[in-house]
């Protein structure tokens, strides 16, 4: 087997997005389900809240869930290439001895495992969090809603999942395979390059600059979407404060802080260990600091700023969609506002953090000499 159990299980940042998902979705169809079991006795003066706390629940599970659950495929796909990309020699030399490529990718359904250990510590910990949620869900006239156990959940949100992403990773792995045994062995994968018109020539930084955020993607959507989980739940955090409880404003601050921190992460090594060399030879030539953190890392500003803004507006249209059409009906439901001293706040706190982490980043990158690398 190429790929083994233990680094199936060092995939953090999978297994914290997973868990994140699995958490919110847990306690919210489990009180659904709970929830469609009491209808009966549900006054009639209270069934527009009842039925507008159903169709929330839906759709934060619709909405939070499967946005978390595609961000999960995309890191599956992400550690997966970077895998095949570290030892892709090694892979080389197997497709050599006649190893077929499916056997090979077989191996890599381990990157499940961070999955499953996600989905089964979200799942807990959302059935332990769901009295908070039944008790701040009550009132109203509504009746109490018992706690049950639904095994179709554990199911649906723990096995399934662990199933869907281990077969996924085996497909990803399978398809990635394809590339001839004379490019793995040089450790490359085959490109096929297009003829493009000939670029008026630019300044090195600046060429630098375009070359760096363009030839990875991939990180910069981590970048984009560690900047929007910051920039969304931190706002939401505030206003689920008012409009439902301070319980559930702190669960959304402390749930976009982590996901912020641990895509952000994920990008920020990444990139700074695909530009180590680059930012080695560009200080033995003489370059400043502020050069390198400009022209390497500086360029992933844009898709950071992209990323807080789309969570701005995430957060407003979700809250003004659950207030103005969900809850319309609803009594003594506060209306939502843009909440514009918080968006300064939290707009300050995100510039200073987010260049704080380009700097720490920059200076880790710098460490290493171009003699070390030479030597490697």
């Amino acid at each position: 087997m190429t790929v083994s159990i233990k680094d199936g299980f060092k995939l953090f940042g999978i297994a914290v997005v997973a868990c994140c998902a699995v958490f919110v979705c847990t306690f919210f169809l489990n009180y659904y389900l709970d929830a469609l079991a009491v209808r009966g006795a549900v006054a009639p003066e209270a069934l527009p809240l009842y039925e507008a706390q159903l169709l929330s629940a839906k759709l934060t599970c619709l909405i939070s869930g499967l946005c978390l659950l595609l961000v999960a495929a995309v890191l599956v796909a992400f550690y997966v290439k970077i895998y095949l990309d570290f030892h892709a020699k090694q892979i080389g030399i197997l497709k050599a001895l006649g190893l077929p490529d499916f056997k090979i990718a077989f191996g890599f359904w381990v990157f499940g495992l961070s999955v499953l250990v996600g989905c089964a510590a979200g799942f807990a910990g959302g059935y332990a969090f769901a009295p908070v949620i039944y008790e701040q869900m009550g009132g109203g006239g509504l009746p109490a809603v018992p706690l049950r156990f639904h095994a179709e959940l554990l199911f649906c949100l723990v096995i399934l999942p662990f199933a869907c992403f281990s077969a996924y990773a085996v497909l990803y792995a399978f398809f990635k395979l394809r590339a001839p045994v004379s490019a793995l062995l040089r450790g490359k994968e085959q490109k096929i390059t297009l003829k493009r018109a000939p670029k008026r020539e630019r300044p090195f930084l600046r060429e630098l600059f375009s070359q760096t955020l363009g030839s990875r993607p991939a990180l910069a959507f981590f970048v984009a979407f560690a900047c929007f989980c910051f920039s969304a739940m931190l706002q939401m955090c505030f206003a689920m404060t008012e409009l439902a409880s301070e319980t559930m404003g702190i669960m959304m601050g402390v749930m976009g802080v982590v996901l912020a921190a641990c895509s952000l992460l994920l990008a920020m090594t990444a990139l700074v260990r695909g530009n180590v060399e680059t930012i080695a030879v560009m200080r033995a030539c003489g370059y400043a600091l502020k050069d390198y953190w400009a022209a390497v890392l500086g360029g992933y500003r844009i898709p950071a700023y992209i990323g807080f803004a789309a969570g701005t507006l995430y957060q407003y249209g979700l809250l003004k969609l659950m207030t103005g059409l969900v809850f319309s009906g609803v009594e003594e439901m506060p209306e939502y506002a843009f909440d514009f001293a918080v968006f300064g706040a939290v707009l300050a706190a995100f510039a200073v953090l987010f260049e704080l982490t380009l700097l720490i980043f920059t200076l880790s990158a710098r460490k290493a000499s171009v003699r070390e690398l030479m030597a490697e």
